[in-house]
């Protein structure tokens, strides 16, 4: 079964594959303090349970990408990242809604995430998919100036 989605901006979703790790280790490092390395990537990229969305256009450049993993019927956004050349197109929003039509093919019931109480966009796109906070994290996101932020958890029922 082919897996696809459409995008805004003339891009579509579709599920990532091996060779994007660096590419997604260099997106998430631009909206995040400590990004993840190439292997950590490759990593979520070889098993099956954290599947990554990848929004690209025709050329397969990636514009962002979205990565879940599900066990047993809960799923959790691990992240989400949009190419700061791409920010406000609403790619986040269309990946997300590709995650949430994927999961209806799961056992999944519900979906939780974390979040920077900072990071106000993201906390924005999430009460839009139907996200609420449910609990904080104090101290969980450490920040360039050696403090560190609390992390809202939020969840959703899906489907």
């Amino acid at each position: 079964m082919i897996k696809l989605w459409m995008a805004p901006a003339g891009l579509h979703i579709e599920p990532g594959k091996m060779g994007d790790a660096r590419e997604l280790a260099r997106i998430h490092a631009t909206g995040f303090y400590r990004g993840w390395p190439v292997g950590e990537f490759e990593s979520f990229l070889d098993d099956a349970n954290t599947p990554v969305y990848v929004a690209c256009d025709a050329r397969r450049r990636i514009a962002g990408f979205a990565l879940i993993r599900v066990v047993a019927d809960e799923a959790e956004l691990l992240t989400i990242a949009v190419d700061p050349k791409w920010r406000g197109k609403r790619i986040g929003q269309a990946l997300l809604k590709a995650v949430f039509d994927d999961l209806l093919l799961t056992p999944a019931k519900r979906m939780f995430l974390e979040v920077s109480e900072e990071n106000a966009a993201a906390i924005k796109l999430y009460q839009r998919q139907d996200f609420a906070v449910i609990s904080s994290r104090k101290g969980y996101y450490p920040k360039p100036d050696g403090s560190q932020a609390t992390a809202l958890v939020m969840a959703r029922d899906l489907g």
